[in-house]
């Protein structure tokens, strides 16, 4: 997100409960090395409309069950426009109906329908764990924690809104790693649920760029994510 400075802090905020919770990393820029497979055609063992029809039931009986968020009634959808990165993230629409979405690309670097059955249940886990609120709700405590301490030190109302954003901008980053994690795990359990094999699935990390760990990243090492996916899954067996 580029001229946090510029948004104030309602605006700030706005935007960020409105942020999607993605599982593929920001790709590298030009130059930097990767270790990105290159852009493939989905194998004819990926059937994104079959593969919806096994896991959106078992994604909405798990959001019932948990009791969590009032809103458990899906809507999948692939972005076809021109030009998108490849990513999958979930959000929400004006009525809070949680929006899982899935790009063009990401569907043409899926190898087969278990990474794709597994990207799905990690999104739509994302929603059951409640993420997107309690990111806003971090966002918010950073931004009044860092705009009061700047105010207290006797700051202009200019600096109390930079650091009302730099605040808001830490906050929401405090726990996304553990987020990505949490999704992994209940992600895991509903591909699972769903008849496909998550380990298999997450074979998917082995091949996008890995973000490490960065100091506020947004995402967890690629190899904790397997992990993380490995070991869930052998206690479902």
């Amino acid at each position: 997100m580029n001229n946090w400075h510029k948004l104030g802090l309602a605006g700030l905020i706005l935007m960020l409960a409105g942020c999607a919770s993605s599982t593929t990393p920001v790709p590298r820029t030009a130059g930097t090395p990767a270790t990105v497979a290159p852009a493939r055609a989905p194998s004819q063992e990926v059937n994104f409309a079959a593969i919806v029809r096994r896991v959106e039931p078992v994604a909405e009986e798990t959001c019932r069950r948990s009791g969590a968020v009032a809103q458990c009634d899906y809507r999948i959808v692939v972005d076809t426009r021109p030009g998108v990165p490849a990513n999958a993230f979930q959000t929400v629409d004006k009525t809070g109906r949680p929006l899982l979405i899935v790009t063009q690309p990401l569907l043409e670097e899926t190898r087969n329908a278990d990474e794709v059955a597994f990207i799905l249940g990690h999104e739509a886990a994302h929603h059951i764990r409640g993420h997107l609120t309690r990111t806003s709700n971090t966002a918010v405590l950073g931004a009044i924690l860092a705009g009061t301490i700047v105010a207290a030190g006797g700051g202009d109302l200019a600096s109390v809104e930079a650091a009302q954003d730099l605040g808001a901008l830490a906050g929401s980053r405090a726990f996304s790693k553990n987020y990505e994690l949490e999704a992994d795990a209940l992600g895991t359990v509903i591909a699972y649920q769903a008849g496909y094999d998550p380990v298999r699935g997450s074979a998917y990390f082995a091949r996008i760029p890995d973000p490490g760990n960065q100091f506020l990243g947004t995402h967890p090492p690629n190899a904790d994510r397997q992990r993380v996916v490995r070991q869930v899954a052998a206690g479902l067996n």
